[in-house]
Parts: structure tokens; C-alpha cells; sequence
């Protein structure tokens, strides 16, 4: 991939590549994405819920009647030599046989994860599994995990909001937790690449999310396979991971992207709160195998 020119600072405009909606764990439904993203003046957006296309079309619909440069893509859970990885593959062949069938285990393995999750929960706390499948908005078509567990002991009125759930009984570290089933890193570069997609490493240097980060070897081991990009501009990137994620960019020729991780509601993370350049964004649809929606 060619490295294009970009800034050591956050863009002031641009578009807003990391952003879910009520196809997997946020609030809002597509066309609310896309009529919030010409609200606000971004020059493009992308849908990216967990593991799923499920609301592609949605998302295209409207960007066609309101005028707004969309992206495809979706965030994908991964693992690293134990360490959790978040992947947005962008601009790929939803048709694709093997990352068709990626996300089709992965849901599987969450749901699985999911049900013993709230079974182990309800032991202490007045939730049911069909309080949980209240919280999805799509039904099947909705990738369930752990944000849906906690809007249902927000409902319960066990905590007053999501994030409070999230910092209580379904933290990573509480003793209901159990971690997702998930494919390597490898993998999934693998996997979008052969579908005609570029993939980027979300939030990687979030020390919030994991004690450990992808390690400078780990990520040049991803780079040489394939890998697109790393998420820099994030809420939860730290300015001393931000510095060391642009050197590992200039070093191994990986493009520098930003988005909100908007999930509505969901989070207190605002739409266009971090964004990806321009030219980062065209070169994302050039290596990409879509068509981008303008």
C-alpha cells in the first residue's frame, strides 16, 4: 500500500470510518448514521458493525438519497498471541466465501459466549436470556455481545447506564466475563485482503481495553501480511500511544486513520470526534474491490 502524505495532528475535517449502528451493538439504525454524518459536514462515513454486513443496504439507501460518500465495512474481533485486536476491513467483497464464513463463526462463537455470559449473571441479577434478545433491535440479524447485556441490567435497574454496567458485572475483569472466541490478527488481514478489502488495526494503542498492547514486532508481523492501516486518531489512543502508532505508520508504509467508534446512544463518543484524511480515504477506496457510494 502507498503511504500518503498526512499530518502528525488530528484532521479538523474529513470522514468518520469507525462507526456502529443498531446492526450489531449501537443505537441508531443506518439512515441515522448517514443523516447525522451530513448534519454535522463530514466528507464520508463508514458503517463498521462487529461481524456482520447486516445493515449495508440500509446504509447505502440513504447515502444515495441524502448525498453522503459512504464506506463498507465491518469491525471484526481478533486475537494476537493473547492479545485482543479489533479490526475494521473496509471496501471488501461481502461475497466473499471465506470471509462469509469468518463471520459466520465468529457470530456463532459470540452468541454461544453471550448465553453463558447472562446465564452465570442471572445468578446474581434479575436478567433473563430474553431480556437480552429485548435489547437487539434487528433480531437475528443483530451481532449480540456484551453491550446488549448491559442494556438489559440497565433496564433491570441494576445500573443507571451502559458504561456503568460495563465498569461493573460485565467489565472484562469481573468474573462473569468470558473472552470471544476469535480468529487470529492474521486471519482476518488474510481474509480481507483475499476479499478485495483493506483492513485496519482499531483503537490499537487503547490501554483501556487491553493490559497489553500489539507489541511493535506484532504489528510490523501484520504489516508485512497485509495489513492497511492503524486507527490513530481514537478517543482512547493515549497521545504517547498516538506518537509510536504514526512512527510504526512511517515505518512500515501504513495508511493513518481516525474515527468516533459512534455507537448513538450507545457511548458517550460523539460522531466526527476524530476523523480520517481525505487522501487517506480515497486511498482506501483505490485498494478497496466496492464501488464507493457518493
Amino acid at each position: 500500500m502507498t503511504l500518503v502524505a498526512y499530518a502528525d495532528t488530528p484532521p479538523q475535517a474529513g470522514w468518520d470510518i469507525h462507526c456502529h449502528t443498531v446492526y450489531s451493538d449501537g443505537t441508531e439504525a443506518p439512515r441515522t448514521l448517514v443523516r447525522e454524518a451530513v448534519r454535522r459536514g463530514l466528507h464520508g462515513v463508514a458503517i463498521a458493525d462487529h461481524d456482520t454486513t447486516a445493515g449495508w443496504r440500509e446504509a447505502e439507501q440513504a447515502a444515495r438519497e441524502l448525498s453522503m460518500t459512504l464506506l463498507r465495512g465491518t469491525e471484526i474481533t481478533a486475537v494476537d498471541d493473547g492479545v485482543s485486536v479489533h479490526m475494521l476491513g473496509l471496501q471488501y467483497d461481502p461475497g466473499n466465501a471465506g470471509i462469509r464464513e469468518l463471520f459466520a463463526a465468529t457470530r456463532r462463537a459470540r452468541l454461544r459466549r453471550t448465553r453463558r455470559m447472562v446465564e452465570m449473571i442471572a445468578k446474581d441479577y434479575p436478567i433473563t436470556w430474553e431480556d437480552v434478545l429485548a435489547q437487539t433491535k434487528q433480531g437475528e440479524r443483530t451481532t449480540i455481545g456484551r453491550p446488549h447485556i448491559a442494556d438489559a441490567l440497565v433496564a433491570a435497574g441494576v445500573y443507571p447506564t451502559r458504561s456503568d454496567a460495563f465498569a461493573g458485572a460485565v467489565s472484562a475483569s469481573s468474573r462473569y466475563y468470558i473472552p470471544t472466541p476469535s480468529p487470529t490478527a492474521m486471519q482476518v488481514v488474510e481474509a480481507v485482503k483475499a476479499a478485495g478489502g483493506v483492513s485496519v488495526v482499531a483503537h490499537a494503542g487503547d490501554p483501556g481495553r487491553n493490559r497489553v498492547l500489539l507489541s511493535d514486532t506484532q504489528i510490523e508481523r501484520l504489516a508485512r501480511a497485509g495489513l492497511g492501516g492503524l486507527e490513530v486518531w481514537h478517543r482512547g489512543n493515549p497521545p504517547e500511544q498516538r506518537e509510536r502508532l504514526l512512527r510504526l505508520a512511517h515505518r512500515f508504509d501504513l495508511l493513518v486513520t481516525g474515527g468516533s467508534d459512534w455507537h448513538g446512544a450507545g457511548k458517550p463518543n460523539a460522531l466526527g470526534e476524530n476523523l480520517t484524511e481525505d487522501a487517506v480515504a480515497e486511498e482506501i477506496i483505490r485498494y478497496g474491490c466496492l464501488p464507493v457510494i457518493r
